[in-house]
Order: C-alpha cells, then sequence, then structure tokens
C-alpha cells in the first residue's frame, strides 16, 4: 500500500543530485578581473585579443590565474581572472596602456572592472554557474526608458512621402500633388489610368504599402498606408535600433556586464551594475551620434595617406574599415536622410547592403554620384568630433533613393553595416521614466538580511513542524530543504538574476510550501482520528490531500502568471520566482514527502501507531498515537 516503485525512488535520487549539483556554484565566491571589449564600431573582439592580452601581461610581469575568450550578448569579450584586487589595478593600467598604444586618448578596446566566480571547472563542464545578482545587489543606476513610437512611425511615413514623389517623377507618373493625413500619405490625379499606372509603380518598388482608391470631387486619390506587417516591422526594429545603439554607447561608461533589454512593446531596461555618476550615465545614453557620406579625395594616391600632404578642405581619417583614407570635409548627406539600411544578396548572390533614402537625400545622392562613377565615397560615423569609417563603397552608377553597397566579402560583414548605419542615432527619442539608483554597501546589506531572512524563516519553521508533527514533522522540513535547494538550483541552472524582491519571493515560496505539507499531516491526523489503521492514514491522507494542494496551487500560479506577464522591473523579478517555486513545492511536499513517509513506514508490515504528534478526538476519548 506504501512502496514507492524503485524508479521513483531512482528520480528522487537524480532530483536531489541535481538541485546539490547546481546549487553548489552559489557557494564558491567571486575572484576579481577584468573584460576587455571593443570601444569601436568597426573592430571585434576575437580570440586573437585573448593572446595579445596574454602577451601583455606577460611582458608587464604581471601575474594572473586565466585569460579566455567568450560572447557577451552579440559581442565577443576577453576576461581575464586575477588572485587579488592589487593585481586586477596593475593590469587594467597596463593593459588601457598596451591596447591602445597608437592613442589613448581615442581607446579602441575598452577596459572594464569585473567579478568572475570563482565556480570549479568540472561544474562549467556542465554548464553549471552562480545565479546573477541584481542591480540593488550589487549596486548601480537603472533606468525604465520609454521608446517614442509615434514620433518613429511619423519619421517612416515622411520617408515614404519624399519617396513615392521621387519614385513618380523618375517614371514619369503625372499626379496632382502628393499631402500627408495623419499616418496616411494621399496623392491626387485627374484620371483613372495614371492612377492605376501609379498603383503600379509604387507596388513594384514600395511592397510595404497598402493602397485604396478613393474618390474626391472630380479628383481620383490614392491612399497609400503602411501594412500591419511593415507596421509592426518598423517599431520592431526602431526598439531594436535603440538597443543597439543604447549598448555601444554603455561600452563608454566601462561596464562590465550592463543590461540592455526589451521590456514589452516600446520599452527598453538599462541596467548599469556599479555605476553611480548618473548625470554621466545620462548623458551618454542619451547622446547624438551623427552619420556623414564622403566623397574620397581621389587627388591622394591610394596607400600614401598617412605620408601625403593633405589638401585644404579634405581630411585624413584613420579609423574604420578602409581607412587610412582621405575623404573631402563637406559632406554630400547626412545619416538623417537614411531610412533604412537592409543586409541582403546583390545579383551575383554576393553579400550586400540595401539602402533607402528619405527627404531630399534621393535627389542629393544623384547629383554628388551623377559625376563620380569609379570613384569612392565613404560612410563615417562621428561621435565626440571624432570619425570612424564604415566603408569605403566604389560608385559603379549613379545613385539614387536607393542603392547597394556590395563586395561586403561575407554575410556577417554585410549585417554589421547595416546595423551600424542604422544605429548611428537613436532611431526615436525616447523618455526615461523610471530611474533607481543604488549604492554598494546598500547591495551587501540587502544581501545579509535577505539570507537571513529565509534562513530565520527556514529556522523557525523546521523547528515548529518537528514540535507540533513529530517525525512527520521531519519528513515535511526534509521536503521542504529539497523545495529550496531546487528553486535555487533551477534559478541557477536559467541563468536568472537574483534580486530583492526575488529574495522576498523565495521567503515567500517556503511559507507557501509548508502550506501542503500542513494539509497532509492534517489530513493523516483526520484518518487516524476517524479510526483507521495507520497504513491506510498515510494513503488515504496524501491521496486526499492532493486535490486540494493542486487547486490552491494552481489559482496561486494562475496569479503569478499574471504579475508576469502584466508587471514590470521588480514585480516581475517577485513573479519569475514565485512561480517557479509553485512548481517545486508541489513536486517537493507531495512526491517527495511520500517518498520518505514511505520509506520509513512502508516496510513494516505490523505498524500500531505514526509518529505524527497529538491526535485530539472528539469528547474524552482523547490518545496518542
Amino acid at each position: 500500500m506504501n512502496r514507492y516503485p524503485l524508479w521513483k525512488y531512482i528520480l528522487i535520487v537524480i532530483v536531489l543530485m541535481f538541485g546539490a549539483l547546481y546549487t553548489l556554484p552559489n557557494f564558491f565566491g567571486e575572484s576579481p578581473a577584468l573584460q576587455i571589449t571593443s570601444g569601436k564600431a568597426t573592430v571585434k573582439v576575437t580570440s586573437d585579443v585573448a593572446t595579445a592580452v596574454t602577451a601583455a601581461l606577460k611582458k608587464g610581469n604581471v601575474p594572473s590565474d586565466s585569460v579566455f575568450y567568450e560572447t557577451v550578448g552579440t559581442q565577443g569579450a576577453v576576461r581575464v581572472r586575477f588572485a587579488d584586487i592589487n593585481t586586477q589595478f596593475q593590469a587594467k593600467s597596463l593593459l588601457e596602456k598596451e591596447l591602445n598604444a597608437a592613442d589613448p586618448t581615442d581607446p579602441v578596446y575598452l577596459v572594464a572592472f569585473n567579478l568572475l566566480p570563482n565556480t570549479p571547472t568540472w561544474l562549467q563542464a556542465i554548464h553549471a554557474f552562480p545565479m546573477n545578482k541584481g542591480l540593488d545587489l550589487r549596486g548601480g543606476v537603472h533606468f525604465l526608458m520609454q521608446v517614442d513610437t509615434k514620433a518613429l512611425l511619423n519619421k517612416r511615413m515622411q520617408g515614404v512621402q519624399t519617396a513615392a514623389r521621387t519614385l513618380l517623377r523618375d517614371k514619369n507618373v503625372r499626379h496632382a500633388g502628393i499631402s500627408r493625413n495623419g499616418d496616411a500619405i494621399e496623392i491626387l490625379f485627374r484620371d483613372a489610368a495614371t492612377r492605376n499606372l501609379a498603383r503600379e509603380t509604387l507596388l513594384s518598388q514600395m511592397p510595404d504599402l497598402a493602397l485604396a482608391d478613393v474618390a474626391d470631387g472630380s479628383d481620383l486619390k490614392l491612399v497609400a498606408t503602411l501594412r500591419p506587417e511593415a507596421l509592426k516591422a518598423t517599431q520592431e526594429d526602431g526598439v531594436k535600433q535603440n538597443i543597439t545603439t543604447l549598448s555601444k554607447r554603455v561600452n563608454e561608461l566601462g561596464v562590465a556586464e550592463p543590461l540592455i533589454q526589451r521590456q514589452g512593446a516600446d520599452r527598453i531596461v538599462v541596467e548599469l551594475p556599479g555605476v553611480q555618476d548618473v548625470s554621466r550615465a545620462k548623458d551618454i545614453i542619451g547622446k547624438t551620434a551623427t552619420l556623414e557620406v564622403r566623397m574620397v579625395d581621389e587627388s591622394v594616391s591610394r596607400g600614401t595617406e598617412l605620408t601625403a600632404s593633405i589638401p585644404f578642405g579634405s581630411e585624413l581619417f584613420k579609423v574604420g574599415r578602409g581607412a587610412p583614407t582621405v575623404l573631402y570635409k563637406e559632406p554630400v548627406l547626412t545619416g538623417d536622410y537614411i531610412s533604412g539600411a537592409t543586409p541582403g544578396y546583390d545579383q551575383n548572390q554576393q553579400p550586400s547592403v540595401s539602402i533607402d533614402l528619405s527627404g531630399d537625400g534621393g535627389r542629393k545622392m544623384r547629383e554628388a554620384t551623377r559625376a563620380r562613377i569609379g570613384k569612392g565615397m565613404a560612410f563615417v560615423m562621428f561621435e565626440k568630433n571624432k570619425g570612424e569609417v564604415l566603408t569605403v563603397a566604389n560608385i559603379r552608377e549613379e545613385f539614387g533613393s536607393r542603392f547597394q553597397i556590395t563586395g561586403m566579402g561575407t554575410p556577417e560583414a554585410s549585417n554589421d553595416l547595416a546595423l551600424l548605419l542604422r544605429a548611428g542615432s537613436l532611431a526615436a527619442p525616447m523618455e526615461i521614466i523610471e530611474e533607481r539608483t543604488i549604492g554598494p554597501q546598500l547591495g551587501a546589506e540587502n544581501i545579509a538580511k535577505g539570507f537571513n531572512s529565509t534562513l530565520y524563516g527556514f529556522a523557525a519553521i523546521a523547528v515548529f513542524m518537528v514540535i507540533y508533527y513529530h517525525l512527520f514533522g521531519f519528513f515535511s522540513v526534509f521536503s521542504l530543504a529539497v523545495n529550496l535547494l531546487l528553486l535555487i538550483a533551477t534559478l541557477s541552472t536559467l541563468q536568472a538574476t537574483l534580486t530583492l524582491p526575488g529574495i522576498a519571493a523565495i521567503a515567500f515560496t517556503l511559507g507557501m510550501a509548508i502550506d501542503a505539507n500542513v494539509l497532509i499531516n492534517e489530513r493523516i491526523r483526520e484518518e487516524l482520528r476517524n479510526g483507521a489503521s495507520p497504513q491506510a492514514a498515510i494513503a488515504t491522507g496524501f491521496d486526499r490531500a492532493w486535490a486540494t494542494i493542486l487547486d490552491s496551487n494552481v489559482t496561486t500560479l494562475i496569479a503569478g502568471v499574471a504579475l508576469l506577464i502584466f508587471g514590470s522591473g521588480a514585480i516581475r523579478g517577485f513573479a519569475v520566482v514565485h512561480c517557479l517555486g509553485i512548481l517545486t513545492s508541489i513536486f517537493s511536499s507531495v512526491f517527495v514527502s511520500r517518498g520518505i513517509a514511505n520509506l520509513w513506514y512502508g516496510r513494516k508490515k505490523k505498524l500500531s501507531s505514526l509518529s505524527i504528534g497529538q491526535i485530539w478526538k472528539p469528547a474524552t476519548d482523547t490518545k496518542g498515537m
């Protein structure tokens, strides 16, 4: 009656081993380290940088425990671990000097302080890592930013209006005027034939448009709007572009592990661990970068740029793809005219980047390239008055509102260039709607308080359960410990970020989890009170308590999922731990707890009593069992 099959005990052992292994990394602490990332849009950190770092440290006689390359988000990074903080500071000064020897005032590589977990290699091999600590436990700055999607749509529609006007003019399709009406472009025509021709022309070049015929008195009107999927893609790309731009700018702050992620449809969370200067963080995040298209000065021979005299009206650029190169100071146009840059393939199926121009960009580009076929043209990004060449293209034909940059070499290179062309500045304005600053001392205090609250709460529950339910109280405490072990292991496996609300959710989960064991123990007591045998009481008690436990946990889980979906920030952190805690508590309080009870009592054929505390019976017939 109360015997578990062998496979259930094997499952419990496997789960306990999983919990122990993936909880263990949280107890090894952290070591001082450095993180090396790229400070330039056109420079990527590769494994070769790790080799250069190792050589620089060896040259400077600075000992390190390990040097390795890894991918951080979409960027590469090199991490170096040290034995103590003094060595860490010494290495930072050395690497900043050695890696940026060409121009220390304009660093190619950024070196930031960091902490690396001391998790043993054998645990890392099975992907067992400690939980990440949230901003409230580490200290730093938190921003919640709202993207102005209306401004993004307005910019896109302005581009559509100008592109439509240019396209119809190029195809010699006459119209009676183009105007903007809200989120729609209205084009007037004198006859239906011309309107039909215009529709075919626009759809052939602008498939994102939805066109509708409208009669307006004696005039015929063609109304153009963005298709729903194009509208959604515009908003998605705008938010992604802002995230990419923010990621590039945050590197300047020297933050080792910044968190920049999307929240909902139009919000972005930026968390900068270790940063306490809010004003400087705002300045960096909100700064503007400009993109310019310039022509190459052909009077300077290729390969002699560094030694030749620079003509008046031209400028030498030493950083970026295609550098060094000499470009005219007067830009052909700026990034404001670029409405889109998409990676793709040319007619020869080679990687390329398709560029769309808005405003008067097409006209300006056409005038600039008409007489310069066969010459060079460069895209330059300026930040803090310093220019960086993104690419130098050869003009093969006259460019218009839409053209391709070919010869990218690899699809990865075309993706990177398209991203950089879009990410020179923010796609849409953003407003900081939430701001928090947490000091490192407060973070350490939060960790201590959170740990103590969980520890003391667990101890109080354990003492009460053992005193009130005796041996079954011990079973309950053991299952509660398994629940806590599984919860921490699951959070570590998912690499969840632990915050102060998350610690509160762990303490809250303990109280909820023990409630299931109380229900089980009381059901067993009730069966004993009604005269059932001890073995029957155990079986019936667990079976009948299961339905109640499931109902109560499912309703609580629904509330937790609602918090997870509709909440933000700290509320989501609480909801994640809360939902996971409910799932682990169901398993531990029912499956593990019954397994222990069956293991202890199931082998006894003649069982006369259970150690489950005082059994109160009606009237005077009170008997302890």
